[in-house]
Parts: C-alpha cells; structure tokens; sequence
C-alpha cells in the first residue's frame, strides 16, 4: 500500500491520532560555532485506532521521547502532520494525560491534591473534585495514602500516583514515557499488570513508549519499531494475544516467544525502512 493510499484509509475510518510523515530536525550548534542539523524523526507515519493500546519501542537515541513530545504539543514536528480526532495537534491540551518516568508531583501536595490538580485547572467544583479523585486513588489502590506526601511514598506508590493524576480529568489520549523505569523489575510487573487493568476498564487511546521489549509485547495491541539515526518506523507488529492478559498467563507462551522475538530482530537490523 503506498502512503497516499494509507493516508487515505486513515482519513476515511477517521483513527484516533493520525501521524503523516512526521519529521523533526533539530539545529545544533558544532565546535566551529556554525549551525548543523540533527534529523530525530523522518517521514514518520502510523494510526492509532480509539481505544487502542500501542507500544513504541526503538534503540536509544532514535526519536521516541521526541515524538512524544510532538504528540503532547510540548514539541513541534518540523514537517508532516500530527492529528487527534482529525484536528492538528497545535500546543498541549487537556484532551491529553501525560505519564512520565520521573513521577513529576508536587512535594507539596498529598496524594488527592495531586491528583486533582488537572481537575482545578478545569476549574472543577471542590466537592465533584473529591468524588472524582476518591475514584481514581481507590482504582490505582492508594487509598490509605491519599493524605501522604509523595516523599512517603515507594516509587512503585509515586508511580500510581502519577498515573491517577492523569486519568482523573478524563484525558481522551494517554501518552506514556518509560513511565516503570525506576522501579524494580518485580514492582514493575506488577504495575504493568495494573495498568491493563486500568486500560480495560477506562478505554483510553495509550502510546507507550519503553525500551523493553517484553513490557511493550505484554501491554500492546501493536507495537512501533523505530529505528535509528534518523528514526523512522522499522515496522509495526501486531500482538495478537488474548485479553485479559496476566503474567502467568502470557509470558511463558509460545506465542509470546514469537512476537518478542520478531521485535528483537527487528531492532537488530540498523537499515530503516519506511513502513507503506
């Protein structure tokens, strides 16, 4: 399929976010104080549908963080197109959560005013707020700690918090970066877990981004692999393993095996291609 047929199915089954050859070049500044340019991101194109769960994994340096930073508005592509619900993404808006690895909450607010803080910037009654915020520290398990300061909490607690924070005013797209990376790897299954959970119970339209391979197979409908130097799309690898998903049920199989292992070569081969 060329990308002008692509473009064009996107368009006609109307995707959630639509990426159409998305680049990004950076100006630096070289030891002889003249400009040089760094290409992040070339030519990038992928959907993602409602509802949709995708993982975009890649080696280090190849644009992913850069990419969502696009897709948050807190960055800008320097050509192609980036649409939700078939408007430009043109600055950040509250149509978007944003989960970071580096927790990013307040030291001086209690777990509940964190999580309300997206809420007061709606300007959200007091009293629907405190309903609203009950809800999402119950569903991320947190309800004894809704008054501790998150210098009280594990990495593994300030992590929920976070995500709570996120959900709790209602964001129609989650984007997610390296958000499990500081914590242990059993604290990590753990929240994996908890986030499909969340996922299933929510809804949301999710790009993840990680550099695991397994936590993008376990979580992922599909996966986005990028390559490097420039970054581009390797391909896109569906993960075809039945929901639920539990860790007992789904890292051992063979199934999984296969996928992770066709993610695997896809990051070792260093050619980019563009996917069509």
């Amino acid at each position: 399929m060329s990308t002008e047929q692509q473009i064009a199915r996107t368009e006609n089954d109307r995707a959630k976010i639509v990426l159409r050859q998305v680049t990004r070049v950076f100006d630096i500044k070289n030891s002889k104080k003249s400009e040089e340019q760094f290409v992040a991101l070339s030519g990038i194109n992928f959907e993602v549908n409602d509802g949709e769960f995708v993982a975009v994994v890649g080696p280090s340096g190849c644009g992913k963080s850069t990419l969502l930073d696009i897709l948050s508005g807190l960055g800008h592509a320097t050509s192609g197109d980036v649409l939700i619900d078939g408007k430009p993404v043109t600055g950040p808006a509250l149509d978007r959560g944003i989960v970071l690895q580096g927790y990013a909450l307040f030291p001086w607010r209690t777990v509940r005013q964190n999580v309300e803080f997206g809420l007061e910037v709606k300007k959200v009654p007091k009293s629907e707020r405190k309903v609203i915020s009950d809800r999402f520290i119950r569903l991320v398990g947190l309800e004894e700690f809704r008054d501790r300061l998150p210098h009280e909490l594990s990495g593994g607690m300030k992590q929920r918090v976070a995500l709570a924070r996120a959900l709790a005013y209602d964001p129609d797209v989650l984007l997610m970066d390296e958000p499990f990376a500081a914590v242990d790897a059993q604290t990590r299954e753990t929240l994996q877990e908890e986030l499909l959970q969340i996922w299933e119970a929510t809804k949301k339209t999710v790009i993840f981004v990680t550099h695991s391979i397994e936590e993008a197979v376990f979580l992922a409908d599909r996966v986005v692999v990028l390559s490097g130097n420039p970054g581009a799309v390797r391909d896109i690898v569906p993960v075809e393993l039945p929901r639920p998903r539990t860790s007992e049920l789904v890292r051992n199989s063979d199934a999984f095996a296969s996928i992770r292992h066709r993610v695997w070569q896809l990051l070792q081969s260093t050619f980019p291609r563009q996917v069509q």
